[in-house]
């Protein structure tokens, strides 16, 4: 009887689903996704279920058994990324207290302006690589301690997205590093958690789990979990990653000035360097790789004002309507003929960093149709890739190259608007499996299967070659020029908006008594 392969298994736990994926050491075996669903009960908030997210893993690795019925034998380590920094907050027993609170949420405006006043915002980027915003725990934190103190005095443990599925699968409850870092609460040339902001939460330090390193073991499958999922009991668990992180190896990203976009349901742009290199306007994370880092930048609404335009506003999601929006949109000039958009539909995190922003269409007329609404967003989420392509030329941070994945890495019409706008040759990975992939290999990585870093390149064999045309790219520096003015042109009236919202809300609340 021959030798079992050997196998690991990576686990993305998404925005829109969680992914599974079985790798040997030279291919993708299989690869499931299981759909769920971002809610936002309220404006601002981003809120999905735990619990979900947990019968979702099962219910592909399920698919993953009936497919591949040698596969639980074969699996020498597992690895799991996710949406960073997400909040899970769970109780003695380890159950969650509350739907997550999503890294996109932006309901804690008055928290972040209360921990800038309180907190030395000079000496906390020069610790933690950021200011206080909106993609910190803290403020978020401070939210539920303010609104739900039920909730507040039932934590036990707060942790990541991946780090919630790592505690099921383990039973170990730890933290990834880079949750740690995008936090705002940890330092990172010390590798320790900052006093001064847990005593502004007043929480002890024991509700933050052990951090980490990515590659690390915190565990292996508990017998509970074995039960549940089929994988046998004692295969070893890393640390994992944080979601854009995985995606990176997964891209090729190895070296240092290599860049990524991303058009998941948020946008990244990832830069690699080989120093610590904060900078204001960006936030900051640990490569995978060790001695390398990431400068990131993260768009709050990319793919899901994509997803937004197609349920809300036109009341459809078939596969079918996109191929057809591409056609209406492609038949649109350049620039859109005059409409612009503002894409901070659920505030903004980098590089504006304004949890009060919001979507805005600028330009629209009556012979506007939905190709160039369709267009205009498309173009809007380029726009928001492009300032931060100028925050990293400030930077002296010129790409090598430019890689894109995930889900608008699928369009040609996308890819193409990127390279013009962006004014770069681009490189677009169509089917690329993600973050399952990158810390999949990692796992590979942790136990010795995969030797070198560079052997992530055997699995991404497919791909598209954007080059950028020069009459597109001169309309589009001229629009572009449009969409940096008008933020700050409309930034005091985000504020004056939302207070209105805040307002109401209260009056709604108090049956209309004031005071």
């Amino acid at each position: 009887m021959g030798e079992l392969p050997s196998y690991t298994l990576g686990i993305d736990i998404g925005t829109t689903g969680v992914k599974i994926i079985l790798l040997s050491r030279d291919r993708i075996v299989y690869q499931t996704s299981v759909a769920q669903q971002l809610r936002s009960p309220q404006i601002g908030w981003a809120e999905e279920d735990a619990g979900e997210w947990w019968q979702n893993t099962q219910t592909g690795l399920r698919r993953m058994h009936e497919r591949v019925p040698d596969a639980a034998g074969g699996i020498v380590a597992v690895g799991v990324s996710g949406m960073v920094p997400a909040i899970v907050l769970l109780d003695e027993a380890g159950e969650p207290l509350r739907p997550t609170i999503q890294q996109n949420d932006a309901r804690a405006v008055a928290e972040i302006a209360e921990v800038t006043e309180t907190l030395d915002q000079d000496a906390l980027f020069r610790r933690t690589g950021g200011y206080t915003n909106q993609q910190h725990v803290l403020p978020r934190m401070l939210w539920v301690k303010r609104h739900e103190p039920e909730v507040w005095r039932g934590i036990a443990t707060v942790m990541g997205s991946y780090d919630y599925i790592n505690y099921k699968l383990t039973g170990v409850r730890a933290l990834e590093i880079n949750w740690a870092v995008e936090s705002g609460m940890y330092d990172i040339r010390s590798r320790r958690w900052l006093d001064d902001s847990l005593a502004l939460l007043g929480l002890p330090e024991t509700v933050l789990p052990p951090v980490y390193e990515s590659q690390s073991v915190i565990g292996g499958i508990s017998e509970a979990a074995a039960a549940l999922t089929g994988l046998p009991v004692g295969i070893p668990v890393i640390a994992g990653s944080a979601d854009h992180v995985a995606s990176t190896l997964a891209a090729g990203i190895t070296e240092p000035g290599e860049l990524l976009i991303k058009f998941g349901g948020a946008g990244d742009i990832l830069y690699c360097t080989e120093d610590i290199r904060p900078d204001p306007q960006l936030f900051f994370d640990y490569h995978v790789i060790p001695e390398a880092y990431l400068l990131n930048g993260c768009m709050a609404s990319s793919g899901s004002l994509v997803k937004w335009y197609a349920n809300e506003m036109l009341q459809d999601s078939s596969p079918e309507l996109f191929a057809t929006l591409d056609k209406e949109a492609a038949a649109v000039p350049a620039g859109s003929d005059g409409l612009i958009i503002l894409p901070y539909f659920l505030g903004e995190k980098t590089p504006i960093l304004d949890p009060e922003a919001r979507g805005v269409l600028f330009g629209l007329t009556l012979s506007h149709g939905r190709g160039h609404i369709f267009r205009a967003i498309l173009e809007a989420v380029i726009y928001g890739f492009r300032h931060h392509l100028d925050v990293l030329r400030e930077l002296g941070c010129e790409p090598t190259r430019v890689l894109a994945t995930n889900g608008g890495a699928k369009s040609k019409f996308w890819c193409q608007i990127a390279a013009d706008v962006l004014g770069v040759r681009i490189r677009a990975y169509p089917a690329h499996p993600g973050s399952a992939l990158g810390v999949a290999f990692l796992a590979g990585k942790s136990v010795g299967l995969m030797e070198e870093w560079r052997e992530i390149d055997s699995f991404l064999t497919e791909y598209r070659d954007y080059e950028p045309q020069e009459e597109q790219r001169r309309i589009y520096d001229r629009a572009y020029q449009i969409y940096r003015e008008l933020y700050p042109q409309l930034q005091p009236q985000f504020a004056r908006v939302n207070a209105l919202y805040s307002q109401e809300q209260h009056e709604l609340m108090t049956g209309g008594h004031r005071g």
